[in-house]
């Protein structure tokens, strides 16, 4: 009997050990299709303006607009083709190679698949606007 006593105050203790060291806390949960996107289009709107503002890269970098990444606009998706586009013609340059522009491509690529493959009818378009996606 003292055994069996024993034995369930060791899976208890056991068990609770195991709760609180080895799972996530009640409040954590994957990021959403939609807020991935939202936190993948800050990254990279703030990426952008870095790369412009750059003594190293500014001067290949000064004819590319500064990226406003609107998740709503339906013009999302050719806008991020045309800049990659632009991010790729700048290979042919120095500054081209440069971490930053790398980095800058690697996410844009990214997240052009997740919004295409991932998340693909799960978000809603509300404006069609590719002027607002762009600034000068």
């Amino acid at each position: 009997m003292a055994s069996t006593g024993v034995c369930l105050v060791f899976l208890a203790m056991s068990a609770t050990i195991s709760l609180v060291l080895g799972s996530p806390p009640y409040w954590s949960h994957p990021p959403t299709c939609y807020s991935k996107v939202l936190d993948m289009g800050r990254d990279i709107s703030a990426r952008v303006a870095d790369i412009k503002n750059d003594p190293e890269t500014s001067y290949c970098a000064d004819h590319m607009p500064y990226l406003y990444f609107d998740v709503h606009n339906a013009c999302v998706m050719e806008t991020m083709r045309s800049f990659m586009t632009m991010v790729d013609r700048m290979r042919q340059q120095r500054c081209g190679f440069t971490l930053r522009v790398r980095e800058l491509r690697s996410k844009l690529g990214q997240l052009y698949m997740i919004i295409e493959r991932r998340c693909h009818g799960d978000l809603v378009f509300t404006i069609d606007d590719c002027a607002a996606l762009v600034r000068g």
